[in-house]
């Protein structure tokens, strides 16, 4: 489908010293992809990181992210959402100064992140759903050895380790070594050790995948607990309930384009219904019962897949029974009925699509 692309106003350089993330034209191109089979340093895939592999022929050029403009609020929990390959993670590796941008600009607490990487490194933090600790040292070491690393003394990197483990209830794991730790604590030690250098600005690349639900609630707790302490979060993620609960403010992209940018209630509020019927029919419908459900008073639209008819209406006293007889009337065979009200996920897939990518 086409998509508007959302009007983002253009940003003063007054602006952009007061935010806590600027793109302004943001764009990565790729020369072309590599061979299949052919591996860079680190474990990666060459061309695209994080997975973000286009489908185009060897050799054609990649626009990873297009013209991309975003103003993260300091202080926000800003949620940036998108199939596999949309852009997020390059989107990242940009602004974590680990992709040099093909033009435009990128700002991270006021710093040129193309023009001053080393300094906009000590401005950010960045907490991926890779176990990146060193697993050849205690909790406390890991820690201790990254305030180190950001050129704090050896008083100051201890005291700053001794009180992150301590606010994040990591006491009893202190001189644990880190590759005893289950998922869920692995994730807070890591978040903790980003913290240590007190960046304006920490990134979340997916920080809850594969975790069990007690671990994933009890990192929702934590960042719902870093933003209100006034911590600037980038959150990535394929969870949609996850930014539902979390973000004051959702970015979608899709093929490196804005597609979308709201409140989680302005976006669900975007597909223009106050409640959603889902009907699933026997067989597929001939097209004569969408028809007649279309005609209905209150209805705005009717999606068909298959056996299962989506009716997005704004009215829902009668509907049920109207969207029935509708059935009824057409010759179908109704095998089941629900009624929900728009959810993040419905955005998502409307402006996305529901095809399978790997």
């Amino acid at each position: 489908m086409t998509v508007a692309e959302p009007v983002v106003a253009p940003v003063s350089d007054d602006e952009i010293a007061e935010a806590g993330i600027v793109c302004r034209d943001l764009t990565k191109i790729y020369s072309g992809v590599p061979p299949a089979g052919s591996w860079s340093g680190g474990g990666r895939p060459a061309g695209p990181p994080g997975g973000a592999r286009p489908q185009r022929v060897p050799g054609e050029p990649v626009r990873a992210v297009d013209r991309l403009n975003l103003v993260v609020r300091r202080g926000e929990l800003f949620g940036l959402l998108g199939p596999n390959g949309a852009g997020k993670s390059t989107t990242i590796g940009m602004l974590t100064t680990r992709v040099i941008p093909t033009s435009g600009q990128a700002f991270v607490d006021g710093v040129d992140v193309v023009k001053y990487p080393p300094l906009a490194r000590t401005r950010l933090a960045a907490v991926t759903q890779t176990n990146t600790l060193d697993r050849s040292l205690t909790v406390f070491d890991n820690l201790y050895f990254h305030g180190r690393y950001f050129g704090l003394s050896r008083g100051e990197s201890r005291r700053r380790a001794h009180e992150l483990i301590e606010r994040f209830g990591l006491q009893d794991k202190s001189r644990a070594m880190v590759d005893t730790l289950s998922g869920g604590l692995a994730q807070r030690v890591q978040i903790a050790r980003a913290l240590l250098h007190r960046p304006a600005v920490l990134f979340l690349d997916e920080p809850t995948a594969g975790l069990d639900p007690q671990a994933r609630l009890a990192l929702w707790d934590l960042c719902r607990e870093l933003n209100a302490a006034g911590q600037t979060i980038l959150l990535t993620t394929h969870y949609m309930e996850e930014a539902d609960a979390l973000c004051e403010r959702i970015a979608i992209i899709d093929h490196g384009r804005l597609l979308a940018l709201d409140t989680p209630a302005g976006l669900k509020a975007s597909v223009g219904a106050q409640r959603i019927v889902t009907v699933t029919l026997e067989r597929p419908e001939s097209g004569a019962a969408r028809e007649r459900i279309e005609r209905i008073a209150g209805v705005n639209r009717v999606e068909a897949e298959g056996r299962v008819l989506r009716v997005y209406a704004d009215v829902v006293q009668g509907l049920t029974l109207e969207i029935v007889n509708a059935l009824v009337a057409a010759g179908e065979e109704l095998r089941d009925l629900s009624v929900a009200e728009p959810t993040l996920e419905a955005v998502y897939l409307k402006l996305t699509g529901r095809e399978y990518r790997g």
